[in-house]
Parts: structure tokens; sequence; C-alpha cells
């Protein structure tokens, strides 16, 4: 019996320990932090969840506006720069066009111009029919509206005028070239003879050219101008480089050239074994294997401008005034006067100085002649008014003073006896150089006054130039001029005009180059332009006083020449 109260207790316990084990495990299992529930109790604070929740969604909804008016903003930019797009792409296309319409225009324009141009030249070079024709009646205007109506004396009184004033001042010319010639004969010996054949330039006998040796010389004191040649020693020579060749120069560069300094063994017109590697069982058959071609050293000759073959102007007048003082100093125990440098700018003037106060200048020009024809390039001359900005010191002028001196003497032989030609051109040089003197110098100087005169030549008949015309040829003369100076075109007479004779031998590239216009500095230099226009209708209106002033006094300012007895 206890023995079963027993049991009934043990199994009491048991029941209530899997009661109490229950539960806690039951609890453990309903705990919400281990195992949370969907339908968990809403606390209390539902509401505040509530509202929030609605608040978010409320933020929701404004940012998907926000996002919606961006993609639609961003969806209009796109359509604004596709439009931009295709509106610049029209634009473009329309440019275009408008561009090639353009340049066929402009490209019709040239040619038209060009074509008219070329008329020009063929039929405009001349003179025009107010100032020149083949007969006198064909010049019905001659008289009238040129020279701005001025009147010009009649030929009674520009007869009167050259017998007395001017045959009458140069009639010593030629004494005065005997005497120039004879001295500078003996210098140039002078100065050979202190010249070394194998490193001193040669030096050639002197070329009188221009008004002395052309007879028109008119301003005092006579002046002589002397071109005088040199060479280079051997092994070297010369190699001129015209513009008109193949070098791109400037307009204001035309008609000049550069005279480069080779070596004779260089020939580099001929042999290209300089130019070129040989291969090593090639050989030059000119040249050999030992005979090596050497480049013109730098320094070679000294003449040359720095780091450059080309002669420098300024150093072969340094070189010539130094040889000449040299030169001077040798002989000059044999003289009874004085010799010395003139004008600072031009190197090549130089003065004789005579015990009686008097004095004769004399211009001596280095000269480089242009392969085997008449043209010279001159390293210096005395600059004409408005020639513009000095040239580069390589840069050398090329002058057509032997040719120019050649045609006058050909034309000459074909004209009327006592033809006034040169007595035209040596009034209106009379006139120039006193307007100068009154107003200053223009831009107009003797060289536009010649190169007038050979354009009236080549243009008229040789019977037009008879003595008795000489006012209507000083006329036209004056009325070429004008007319030049209106329309600023003066061109050369012998660069670029095929109507000079071939007789006259000049170079193929000289005739054929574009033909030079004497008066371009007027189409920049309106000042200048002004000036001269001014200065030339001046002159015109002082002709008759200044002829008839000068009519009644015979020049007695020149230089008497010396005894023949000075030269021991």
């Amino acid at each position: 019996m206890y023995g079963a109260a027993l049991q009934r207790k043990v199994a009491a316990m048991a029941l209530g320990l899997f009661r109490v084990c229950l539960v806690v495990v039951t609890a453990i299992i309903n705990h919400p932090l281990l195992f949370p529930r969907e339908n968990a109790t809403v606390p209390e604070n539902e509401e505040e969840i509530i509202r929030q929740m609605q608040a978010h969604q409320e933020k929701l909804q404004l940012e998907q506006l926000r996002l919606e008016e961006e993609m639609a903003r961003l969806a209009a930019d796109k359509e604004a720069e596709k439009e931009a797009l295709e509106r610049v792409a029209e634009e473009g296309q329309q440019q275009n066009e408008n561009r090639t319409a353009w340049d066929l225009w402009s490209t019709l324009c040239m040619i038209l111009f060009l074509v008219i141009e070329v008329w020009r030249q063929d039929h405009q070079d001349a003179p025009s029919p107010e100032c020149l024709g083949s007969d006198e009646d064909e010049l019905p205007d001659l008289q009238g509206a040129p020279l701005r109506g001025l009147t010009l004396p009649n030929r009674a009184t520009l007869d009167h005028f050259y017998e007395r004033c001017i045959r009458g001042a140069t009639a010593d010319a030629a004494r005065t070239r005997e005497f120039v010639e004879g001295f500078v004969d003996d210098l140039l010996e002078a100065l050979r003879s202190l010249c070394s054949r194998d490193s001193d330039m040669e030096v050639e006998d002197f070329i009188g050219v221009d008004s002395m040796y052309e007879n028109w010389q008119v301003n005092k004191p006579l002046l002589c101008d002397l071109f005088v040649p040199f060479m280079p020693p051997e092994p070297y020579h010369f190699h001129p480089e015209l513009w008109c060749s193949s070098r791109s120069v400037p307009l204001d560069r035309q008609g000049y050239g550069q005279i480069k300094v080779v070596r004779a063994d260089e020939d580099t017109l001929g042999c290209i074994c300089g130019k070129t590697k040989l291969g090593e069982d090639m050989l030059c058959l000119l040249h050999g294997r030992d005979n090596v071609v050497h480049r013109a050293s730098k320094a070679a000759d000294p003449l040359c401008a720095p780091d450059s073959p080309y002669l420098d102007t300024m150093r072969v007048m340094k070189w010539f005034q130094t040889a000449l003082t040299r030169a001077w100093h040798r002989i000059a125990h044999k003289y009874e006067f004085d010799l010395a440098f003139g004008q600072l700018d031009t190197p090549g003037s130089l003065k004789i100085r005579f015990r009686s106060g008097k004095f004769m200048p004399f211009n001596l020009i280095p000269v480089i002649q242009c392969d085997d024809s008449d043209l010279y390039f001159v390293s210096h001359l005395a600059r004409e008014p408005g020639e513009g900005t000095q040239a580069p010191s390589t840069d050398w002028l090329l002058s057509f003073a032997v040719y120019e001196r050649h045609f006058l003497r050909v034309t000459s032989k074909a004209l009327p006896d006592g033809a006034c030609h040169l007595s035209c051109l040596q009034i209106a040089s009379f006139l120039l150089s006193k307007q100068s003197r009154l107003t200053g110098p223009s831009g107009l100087g003797n060289y536009h006054l010649k190169t007038a005169l050979l354009h009236l030549l080549l243009a008229r008949r040789p019977a037009d130039w008879k003595a008795e015309q000489l006012d209507t040829r000083l006329h036209e003369l004056l009325c070429f001029l004008e007319k030049s100076l209106l329309e600023k075109k003066l061109q050369h007479f012998f660069i670029g005009n095929r109507k000079v004779p071939e007789a006259m031998g000049l170079p193929e590239a000289v005739r054929r180059a574009e033909p030079l216009n004497l008066f371009r500095p007027f189409v920049l230099q309106r000042s200048l332009y002004r000036k001269t226009v001014d200065s030339f209708y001046e002159m015109l209106k002082n002709a008759p006083a200044l002829i008839s002033e000068y009519s009644l006094h015979i020049a007695s300012d020149h230089a008497s020449l010396p005894p023949k007895t000075v030269i021991l």
C-alpha cells in the first residue's frame, strides 16, 4: 500500500514537472523576439505609424512628380538640341552653296579682269591719243585740256632758251669727260697693281653711262657716272639670280637680283654629283674620285653676307672704297689736286678739289655683269626721291643703262639732223631741277623723264622729231608724264616690253617678265603722290617765268677744267 502511494506521488510529480516544462517551452516558442508573427497584435501607437506612412507616401508622390518633370525637361532639351543641329546643318549647307556661288562669281570676275588687262597691255601701252599719234592731224585735243590748260613758251622762246642757257652751259661736257676718264684710267691701273690675282677681285675697264654719255646732261656741275665691273679670283665665279627667273620676291623688289658666289669646280648647273649620293662603284667623270665637289665656303669670300653665299652690297662698297683710297695714295704725288669721297648717301661718289677752290664730282660704281649681256648689277645708285624702303644688302639693282645708251644711239641715227628729242629731255630736266630747288624733291626724277622719252621715241615716227617741232614734242612729253602720274603707272621701258626691237639683244627672261611699274610707290605713299602731282603742276606753272629769266643770263657757276699739264 505504501508502494502504491509512492508510485502515485512520483507520477503526480512527473506530471507536474511535465506541465512546467510544457509551459516554459510554450513561452519560449511564443516569445515575439524569437518568432515574430505576421498577425501580431498592433501596438498602441498605430495612429502615429499610419501618419508616418502617409507622410512617406506623400514624399514618394512628390519625388515621382519631380522625376516626371525632369524627364519631360530632358526630353524637351533633347528635342531642342536636335532641332538646333538640324538648323546648323541647313545653315552650313546654305553657306556652302553661297560660297560655291561666290567662288564662281569671283572666278568669273578674275577672268574678266585678266581679259581687260591683256587688252590694255596690247592696246594701251603706247601713249594715249590725247598725247600721241602718228600724225599731227590725229591729235586735235593736244593743245587743249591736257596739262590743266597751262601753256608753255612758244618755239622761238624755247630755241633761244636752249641755245643760250643749255647748250652754252654744257659746251665743255666733252672736255670734262676726257679729263675724268684719263684720271679714272690712272686710278684703276694703280688699284690693279695693288691687287693680287690669287686673292683679290679683278677690276675691269670702266663704262660711261647716263646723261653725260647720252648727251643730255644739263645740271651743274657736270657729273660723270662710270660703271666699274669686277670679277672674283679663281676658283670662284659669280652666279646671278634674276628676280624674274625662279625666285618669289615682293613687288617692291622686282627689278633686283642676287649674286651667288660659287666655286668654279662646283658647276652646280651641270653636274649632279654634289647633289646626290653616288654608289661606291660609281665615279663622276667630271670631278673624279679625288676632286670632290666643294660647297662654297661661307668664309671663302669676305664680300658675302654673314652665313650666306650671296654678295653683300655694303661689304662690296666698303671694299671698293678701301681699294680706291689705297690706289689714290699711290698716285697722289702726280696730281696737283685732292681726291675725296663726296655725298655720304652715295658711297661711290668722288670729288676732285682743285687748289683754286673749284671741284669736279664723278661717280665710280662697282658693278657685276649679268651673264654675257649688257645688264649690270649695281651695288649702289644715288636714290631717286620716293624709292621707298632701303633694299636688303644682298639685293642688287639691275641697271639697263648700257642698253638705254645703245637704244638712244641707234635711234638717233634714224632721226632727222638736229632732232629735238634730247633737247626736250634737257629742258624737262632743267625745269624739274629748278622746281626741286624751290619746293624740295618729289617722287619724280630724271630717270622717269628719260623713260617717258624712250616710250615716245619707240611710238613716234622719226620724222616727228624735227628741230622745228621742239615745242610740240616737249608739250607731248609733259602730257605723257601727266597721264602717267594720274594713272600712277609708268612702265619700265625694257622689262616686259616686247615692242623693243629684238636687235637690242635683251635677255629673253627680261623680255618675257611682267612689266615693272616705276610709279608703284605712288600707290602706297599717298602723301608722296600728292606732293609729286602738286610739284609737277607747279613746275608747269613756273616754266614760262623760269625760261624767260634764265634766257637772259648764261649760267657761269660751273667748274673750269685745269690745263692738261696737271697730269704729270
